[in-house]
């Protein structure tokens, strides 16, 4: 495709996008209703802005993650200390350097795979009788944790006894992974003999490996641990390394499976792959589980490893919700911790929840994660409430769903729309789709507990709706489409991306019904459309961008890959719609894409259309695990059963896809109104709920 054109608004771009500052209230509202895509001069660059860093490829690590522990680890198994190969703690990287050698060989890598989220396992073998044959004799097993341990095992395949030499060489730059994400190479520090092991220290920290059995040599100068083995035959030997922070507690896993927020929810039915994937999405969501350490008994999800293993407050609250049909806890955790968040004060920030910078691609300056994070809040409790969150906990969180209500509402003055980020800039699509949830959902739970706003609410989501579906609306000959975003003068930004999909997303109402949309019905079917064509479902999922549209990437991570979450909402919300054909498609494809992926799906891939034959390509430096990937897999398979719940009232309901997409599926383990829920869907798409709370009625 050709280059994109320019954005139509002269803000300069920021060139830190990760900057967490909140933004003010926006000057001015675009109030006229132009239908000519907006043109206009290139936009300036800043200047001394620099070249962001080439980040290390990840999609063929195999990363395991146990938050805060991680380890990143290549094919062949031997942490070489090039790249993000190691072991980290809270982003430090305690070792870089692991190679076996036995014999005084390095064995041949014959096997890696992932074990579980937080595990791998590495298979090599060597001969150690190079008379007897060209068969190896000698299997070499790593397992390795997140926790900082790793099993080595020798096993003796031959007629007779061998005793053998094993060698470990270690290091550790104890770097900052964001230093070497960006490129800066840290020397070795050197070691000294330490107990058992070896010990590295730094000015910001010390770090230690010990290994059991003790090694019979541990040199400093090389950074070396030996052991004599003995392997009778057929026989096995082996030993276990610990690479500990020094002054750090005994590793526990947040997702510790005895304190987790997250209920162990399984999947069975006619497509074997919905075990699988729920599986190892619940795995997931389980390792990147954070605690505040002044807060314990909060949890909330980091959004994705290794790049982003703290928390990103929109995609928390965005994960939490997905993850509602898991239960409700992970939704409380993670509320209460934004709270502690929110800007204090009269001001007109007072409320937003401070976030990153989003960078939103060429056609849009970067967006403030903050807005979007600060309308999610009201809408999860919501929603959370639905599901079961408890009274109590729901009234203690009431009063910074209101602070960020109000935030709403002082943010858009007397006009329609919100801008982001504020001031000046664009009106986009999903900002407007978010606030119109936030203000029917939060009016909905003002009502609940008779606190004033609720008709100011919906009052204003009315007139944003009545302008919404004149304005956004690009009319063309295809029957139009919804435009990307408002320049600050009112044109439309007519590119056609996946963001679209929030105006899908409407929320959950009492007595199971969904919320009212911002598009009316043949618009709603129009959008249900434009998603089920080739140019944007590439046969794998949504592409961020139509492969129409000028500046389209297939690897553009805001200009065309797929990115997973929306691909989830898509079709979650076109199942809610009635649109079963086009939201099975993408069920259908994603679950084929989770495939390739071993079921872990990464936060995005390559955007290229699928042909016989083909696979989903990785992005290079895609998160995986990923929150919202991971939460996408509860989201998809709950909305084929879907399961609206309301607590509150005492019902249930249930709408399945009545084409039953994927044969009959059963759901085990999911909690409703705080007690174990199950429900089986048949061929025919005819729901049955197998265990429910008592006193919990299904509704109609």
């Amino acid at each position: 495709m050709g280059a994109p054109p320019p954005p139509p608004w002269d803000l300069p771009r920021d060139p830190s996008p990760n900057t967490s500052a909140p933004h003010a209230r926006p000057s001015s509202q675009a109030g006229n209703r132009h239908r000519r895509p907006a043109t206009a001069s290139p936009p300036r660059t800043a200047r001394g802005a620099r070249e962001a860093p080439e980040l290390p490829s990840t999609h063929t690590a195999l990363i395991c993650v146990a938050l805060p522990g991680l380890v990143i680890s290549g094919q062949l198994g031997q942490l070489d200390g090039r790249g993000l190969d190691g072991f980290y703690r809270g982003g430090r990287r305690l070792l870089s350097r692991c190679q076996v050698r036995v014999a005084g060989r390095e064995p041949v890598a014959v096997q890696a795979r992932m074990t579980g989220a937080d595990s791998a396992r590495f298979v090599a073998a060597l001969r150690a009788s190079p008379a007897a044959g060209p068969d190896p004799d000698v299997v070499v097993e790593r397992t390795r944790h997140a926790d900082g341990t790793e099993r080595i095992t020798l096993r003796n395949t031959a007629l007779r006894p061998l005793r053998l030499p094993l060698e470990v060489a270690l290091g550790t730059d104890l770097a900052e992974l964001g230093a070497i994400a960006s490129g800066r190479a840290m020397p070795e520090v050197p070691p000294s003999v330490h107990g058992s092991g070896l010990r590295w220290a730094s000015a910001g920290a010390a770090v230690s490996v010990t290994s059991e059995p003790p090694p019979r040599d541990a040199l400093a100068s090389a950074g070396l641990l030996r052991w004599e083995l003995d392997l009778p035959p057929g026989g096995t030997a082996g030993v276990e390394l610990r690479v500990r922070l020094d002054g750090a507690a005994p590793p526990r896993a947040a997702g510790h499976v005895g304190t987790s927020p997250l209920a162990p929810a399984r999947a069975a039915g006619d497509d074997p792959r919905v075990g699988p994937i729920l599986q190892a999405a619940v795995a997931d969501l389980q390792a990147l589980l954070l605690r505040d350490p002044a807060h314990p008994s909060d949890a909330c999800l980091a959004a994705g490893a290794p790049w982003r293993c703290g928390m990103a407050p929109a995609e928390a609250l965005a994960a939490a919700r997905m993850t509602l049909p898991l239960g409700t806890r992970l939704a409380a955790g993670t509320l209460r911790a934004l709270a502690r968040t929110q800007l204090p004060g009269p001001a007109p920030q007072s409320g937003l929840i401070p976030g990153p910078r989003r960078d939103a691609g060429p056609f849009l300056p970067p967006g403030c994660t903050g807005t979007e994070a600060t309308l999610l809040f009201p809408a999860l409790l919501a929603e959370a409430r639905r599901w079961g969150l408890p009274e109590q906990q729901t009234i203690e969180l009431l009063p910074a769903a209101e602070r960020c209500l109000a935030w709403l509402r002082t943010a858009v003055g007397d006009g329609p729309y919100l801008t982001d980020p504020q001031p000046g800039g664009p009106i986009r699509c999903e900002t407007q789709a978010h606030a119109y949830r936030a203000a029917l959902l939060g009016a909905d739970l003002l009502d609940a507990y008779d606190r004033p706003g609720a008709t100011d609410l919906r009052q204003w989501a009315r007139t944003l709706r009545a302008a919404f579906r004149a304005d956004f609306w690009v009319e063309e000959g295809a029957g139009g489409r919804p435009a990307a975003a408002l320049a600050p003068n009112g044109r439309p930004l007519p590119q056609m991306g996946s963001a679209v999909v929030h105006l899908l997303d409407t929320g959950l109402l009492g007595s199971g019904r969904p919320a009212p949309g911002l598009l009316d019905e043949a618009q709603t079917g129009q959008l249900a459309r434009l998603l089920g064509s080739p140019a944007m479902d590439t046969g794998w999922g949504l592409r961020g961008l139509g492969a129409e549209e000028p500046g389209y990437n297939p690897f553009g991570h805001r200009t065309g890959a797929v990115r997973v979450h929306e691909t989830a909402l898509a079709v979650a919300g076109l199942a809610a719609a009635g649109f079963e054909k086009e939201a099975s498609g993408l069920l259908r494809g994603l679950l084929e894409a989770a495939e390739h992926f071993g079921q872990r799906l990464p936060e995005m891939f390559a955007g290229e259309q699928r042909s016989a034959g083909s696979a989903p390509s990785p992005h290079p430096a895609a998160c995986r695990p990923a929150a919202t990937a991971a939460a996408s897999a509860v989201l998809m398979l709950t909305a084929v059963v879907g399961i609206r719940p309301d607590a509150p009232a005492r019902t249930v309901v249930l709408r399945p896809v009545r084409g039953a997409p994927l044969g009959a599926l059963g759901l085990t383990g999911l909690r409703v109104a705080g007690a174990p829920f199950a429900v089986r869907v048949s061929r025919l798409g005819l729901a049955m709920v197998e265990e429910v709370a008592d006193g919990l009625q299904l509704g109609t």
